[in-house]
């Protein structure tokens, strides 16, 4: 397996003021403003035309500014957090990625002995992300990056994107058409971003070329490498389902709340298994993850729960990946603890809860409509000081009181 890394360095990008919306336009401002920093990355012109030459605006993408607002972008990561984990989704794919870890055991293996990233792991990932490679893939890559770097809010992001494609193209290890993405921009069975692809992308099946597209060895050893790269640490699992007695507040929760999983038991949290923690784990840290505060399943998880979020800032992504993981593994089922049935407050509600916490102190970890642990664990802090139950998750009746 051999490992490719190209530096990418493209200076300081400028968001441009929201442009026009006809295909001219589009075209000028290729050529104009993505050309030169093209050519700056020594992106050869026939790579640019074979790219761009023919690519028109996709205006019914998510997430555009066309002037007449913004249009609206949805991802699972952002659900009431039971819908994440619908049985007969987890069921399909525990089948399935059995079947695909039997038949890449040995090279599973080998990459686990390499990166140090069990195989379960990133067979979960590879599930997750596109079925084990059968999901259906079928956006332009340009046509999406270049839309985005035009229309969309994070304008100097995608730009830099579409460079990265652009290099990734002249580098030469699959053809255009087969560039395919979603409608974000991340690309092949990983769905890394053109960026990750540079850094992470590995050889798997040592032919000289990394293609994610066609390749499965190619997109499992560069799952692994991007987990390895980010810090994943070898012996140690993701994390454990747990008890937490009510004697322990939820607004523990959270990577900055460590405590060594020996000190988790001292105050009453135990698997809910029956089984003690592995020895191995007991004088390591760990970290309380509530993801539906005292509403749903609760967890001790260790870092590489963490490195799992650097491949999705989701909680509930990295949650379903290590359960997933585990589920292929160790034919263990749904998760002990169920969901409480919770209606999701719109995002606009999330907006304005997360503005009064912060109008009254406290640290949400940023006014975005999402709900983090640190949203969730306020929320437990206003509770307490409100001499109230704590639940560290909201709701309609939470979201008036904070009204």
């Amino acid at each position: 397996m051999r490992l490719l890394i190209i530096p990418f360095c493209l200076g300081a990008f400028f968001a441009a003021a929201l442009p026009a919306s006809g295909d001219t336009a589009f075209q000028n401002w290729l050529e104009d403003q993505v050309w030169p920093l093209a050519r700056q990355q020594a992106v050869a012109r026939s790579t640019f035309d074979l790219a761009l030459g023919d690519v028109t605006p996709d205006q019914d993408l998510p997430g555009l500014q066309l002037g007449q607002g913004t249009r609206l972008q949805h991802q699972a990561e952002f659900r009431a957090p039971g819908t994440y984990f619908a049985s007969s989704s987890l069921a399909q794919l525990t089948r399935a990625g059995r079947a695909v870890s039997s038949e890449n055991a040995r090279f599973l293996a080998r990459l686990e002995t390499s990166s140090g990233v069990p195989g379960r792991i990133v067979t979960a990932i590879w599930g997750r992300e596109s079925r084990f490679g059968r999901a259906k893939i079928d956006h332009d890559v340009f046509r999406v990056l270049s839309t985005r770097a035009y229309f969309g809010p994070r304008a100097a992001f995608y730009r830099r994107e579409l460079l990265a494609a652009l290099l990734i193209l002249q580098r030469g290890d699959t053809g255009r058409d087969t560039m395919k993405s979603n409608w974000a921009g991340a690309m092949g069975q990983p769905q890394f971003l053109p960026s990750s692809l540079l850094r992470y992308g590995s050889d798997g099946d040592s032919n000289g070329k990394v293609d994610i597209w066609t390749s499965e060895k190619d997109s499992l050893a560069s799952i692994a490498s991007y987990l390895k790269q980010n810090g994943w640490v070898p012996g140690r699992d993701w994390g454990f389902e747990v008890s937490v007695p009510d004697s322990i507040a939820c607004a523990l929760e959270g990577p900055d709340h460590g405590r060594t999983i020996d000190q988790w038991t001292r105050l009453g949290i135990e698997r809910v298994s029956g089984r003690p923690f592995p020895a191995k784990e007991v004088n390591q840290i760990g970290f309380l993850l509530m993801p539906a505060g005292r509403r749903g399943p609760a967890f001790i998880v260790t870092p590489n729960f963490y490195v799992l979020k650097r491949y999705n800032e989701s909680d509930l992504y990295a949650l379903f990946v290590g359960h997933l993981a585990d589920r292929i593994a160790f034919g263990l089922g749904d998760f002990r603890r169920d969901w409480d049935p919770i209606k999701g407050l719109g995002r606009a509600q999330i907006l304005a809860l997360q503005k009064r916490l912060v109008s009254l102190g406290y640290d949400v970890g940023g006014v975005d409509g999402l709900v983090g642990y640190k949203t969730r664990r306020s929320i437990g802090l206003w509770q307490q000081g409100q001499n109230s139950a704590q639940t560290c998750f909201p709701d309609a009746r939470l979201a008036r009181q904070l009204r």
